[in-house]
């Protein structure tokens, strides 16, 4: 590849950098972050994502509802989080830079696109005069730069409307990042070409626009310097670029071909788990059936009657859905058939904001049933965490014939990292038999070890028995209104659960076993915690983390954990359940910290709030 004459200008070397890319809904910053992602993944960088998507669909074109942003942070070293803050803001139009500036630190870059300021855009946005000329960015170091008018003379002699012409300035602006960082044109040039193969002048105008982003970083005088993030050291392995939804529907996919059975997917579609339907309606090869059902009812229906045939029935949603599908989950509690639910959790309540982060339906899980419907849940920590814990959750409920909840959210479904790919032979054998034996069936006899039932399935001759919504008869499963069986079947259902605790792992402590203080975390908040916690314990507070991947039952030892330490804080994108049930269960004063704003936590946020308490525990001992 060829390019205008290179200046000689100096060459900094940073460990991080953090980048958000900004503009409307239409000007592709998901792809355009995506590619820097997909681009440093490559280079060998540890990378950490943030996607935030409009909530409204058709926001209107230059509104604040209608931004839409995409943070990546790419590092030398290992990174737990997509950063606070960014280093960097590339804000394609005036509703992007309002939306923004009050997270950009002072002294950090602003890269605008000073063509979209017009008198139309700054009244969308809700400024008086323009931001760019006015003096209120003397804080930041701005460079404004025309990319619309450069980028439409980049694409001159093409047969595009000048408005198909516009749709590509996202391309401009990554060419010039691409320069600004050291980054290679050449896997999004491959990329647009086979995005756009059977488009070939979108394909040229895309990869036009790239390479004159690229050339104008090169002979522009406003840039005074450029950066090299260094690679990242890893293990040896092969790695790719994985999302949380795509790493779920990985770990299903391996669950299935381990348990040998085939996978189900009913499935309703609903922000931000869809794109679970999606990746796996494309493992047809590997006998994956999926089915979008009319309503999220009929989704789950249609999962446990592919359980009862024998299949591996699982079906996804949100919060709203798993409102909706709470009774058929205690159908599945009472006929204990495995299930898998996925709940990719977003803001509520009711459709709330549906492309924002939240915590809050950890309770619902547990406990919106009517009755004692135990459930277990597992909850991943990390993008790259989804596929472990998809496989795990499909381990237990095979192996204990029961419905797992699989805990997600917003966060890790849409953040990406890079994933070291493991070895299918390494993945343990997951399979359980079904019932075939008609000498001494009992439908409800149970494995003395598990409590699981045997799975018959319809059509094995001399294993018909009765199934439904109506409590069992031990042993038998005929319907039974006895209040003594009754009570053992709900005990029963009761202990297999329980019982999962001796088949996990204990929960982990890193940092000191006992001392001031533990913050205790469940799902995305790992990295904001991680993170924090390091920047403590390299101040020398006697400080530690511990992270919950498993929510029903608890770790065998999270009673022991968290009394080795005189506080406890339990940072939560919800108003505290997980603190509740701390509290509740150990009678010990856990701390909850609670922010519900659609967004993860900021590091600096959780460590300013563990200093408080260090502070204020260091003052009551004097």
């Amino acid at each position: 590849m060829t390019t205008t004459n290179e200046r000689e200008i100096p060459m900094e070397e940073l460990e991080r950098v953090t980048i958000r890319f900004a503009g409307d809904s239409g000007d592709g910053m998901q792809v355009t972050g995506t590619q820097f992602t997909r681009t440093s993944a490559v280079f060998g960088n540890d990378v950490s994502t943030l996607p935030d998507f409009p909530a409204e669909i058709r926001a209107p074109a230059g509104s604040l509802p209608g931004v839409s942003g995409f943070q990546i942070s790419f590092s030398s070293t290992d990174i737990h989080t997509p950063g606070d803050e960014p280093d960097v803001l590339v804000a394609m139009n005036p509703a992007a830079l309002k939306v923004n500036l009050g997270e950009l630190p002072a002294g950090a870059a602003l890269i605008v696109n000073e063509d979209a300021f017009t008198a139309t855009n700054l009244a969308k946005a809700g400024y008086a005069s323009n931001p760019l000329k006015d003096g209120s960015l003397h804080n930041w170091n701005v460079f404004s730069i025309p990319i619309s008018t450069l980028n439409t003379r980049a694409l001159e002699g093409l047969e595009m409307t000048s408005k198909q012409m516009d749709l590509t300035k996202n391309f401009f602006a990554l060419g010039v990042m691409f320069w600004l960082y050291e980054r290679s044109m050449e896997p999004t040039l491959q990329w647009i070409g086979d995005k756009f193969k059977k488009r070939p002048v979108f394909a040229d105008a895309n990869k036009r626009a790239l390479r004159a982003g690229y050339a104008f970083g090169e002979t522009t005088e406003i840039f005074h310097s450029r950066y090299m993030v260094p690679r990242a050291p890893q293990r040896p392995g092969t790695y790719r670029n994985l999302t949380g939804n795509e790493g779920a529907a990985l770990g299903f996919v391996a669950a299935s071909v381990k348990a040998n059975r085939p996978l189900f997917y009913g499935s309703y579609p609903i922000t931000p788990a869809s794109d679970i339907l999606h990746e796996l309606a494309s493992y047809k090869t590997f006998g994956v059936k999926t089915f979008q059902a009319e309503d999220e009812i009929a989704a789950i229906g249609s999962a446990i009657g592919a359980s009862y045939g024998g299949a591996m029935g699982m079906t996804g949603t949100s919060g709203p859905g798993i409102a909706l599908k709470s009774e058929a989950m205690g159908l599945a509690v009472m006929v204990e058939l495995p299930l898998v639910v996925v709940d990719v959790q977003r803001a509520g309540p009711s459709t709330g904001m549906p492309t924002k982060n939240e915590q809050a339906d950890l309770l619902q899980v547990l406990y919106g049933r009517n009755s004692d419907s135990p459930v277990a849940v597992v909850a991943p920590a990390t993008p790259g965490e989804t596929f472990w814990y998809a496989f795990e959750a499909w381990r237990l409920a095979l192996k204990y014939m029961t419905p797992v909840v699989f805990l997600s959210d917003a966060f890790l479904a849409t953040g990406a990292e890079p994933w070291p790919i493991p070895s299918v032979d390494d993945l343990p054998d997951i399979s359980v038999p079904n019932r075939t034996e008609k000498a001494g069936f009992r439908p409800y006899d149970r494995d003395p070890q598990t409590l699981a039932r045997p799975w018959a399935v319809p059509g094995t001759p001399g294993l018909e028995h009765r199934i439904g919504g109506l409590e069992k008869a031990d042993l038998t499963g005929n319907v039974s209104y006895d209040p003594e069986n009754h009570h053992r079947m709900q005990e029963l259902r009761q202990a297999k659960i329980a019982g999962i605790a001796n088949d996990i792992p204990e929960l982990e402590v890193n940092g000191p076993a006992e001392g001031d203080l533990l913050i205790l975390g469940w799902g995305s908040t790992y990295g904001s915690i991680r993170s924090a916690v390091e920047r403590l314990q390299a101040r020398g507070h006697s400080v530690a983390h511990a992270h919950m991947r498993y929510l029903n039952p608890f770790p065998r030892n999270t009673g022991d954990v968290v009394k080795a330490y005189k506080r406890v804080m339990i940072p939560e994108i919800n108003l505290g359940q997980l603190s509740m049930l701390i509290r509740a269960r150990y009678l010990v004063d856990a701390q909850g910290y609670n922010k519900v704003r659609g967004k993860p936590f900021r590091i600096s946020e959780i460590e300013a709030e563990a200093e408080r308490l260090i502070a204020e525990l260091r003052g009551a001992s004097r």
